[in-house]
């Protein structure tokens, strides 16, 4: 379940550092009710760049194989295992 809290709660910043390095999820500030903002540790924000990066790969590999521009699947599988670390 996402946290939401309002913007007027930003006023402890330790306070909402450990609660974005406590929390899986990004935490979402509201503004006289309203969403406003977004927050996040680090590290969740890396994780969910690498994962967009990685369903960009999946949807250019998806092109490539509708164009027939294939290549050997060891191969592939080795460059994203380089790329990301697997």
């Amino acid at each position: 379940m996402p946290q939401i809290i309002p913007i007027k709660n930003l006023k402890n910043t330790s306070e909402i550092s450990d609660m974005c390095h406590k929390a899986d999820n990004p935490i979402f500030i509201t503004k006289n009710g309203y969403g406003d903002m977004v927050i996040m540790s680090m590290e969740v924000y890396e994780n969910i760049m690498r994962q967009l990066s990685i369903y960009r790969d999946i949807e250019i590999s998806e092109e490539q194989f509708e164009n027939n521009q294939t290549k050997d699947a060891r191969l592939a599988l080795k460059e994203m295992r380089t790329k990301y670390g697997i």
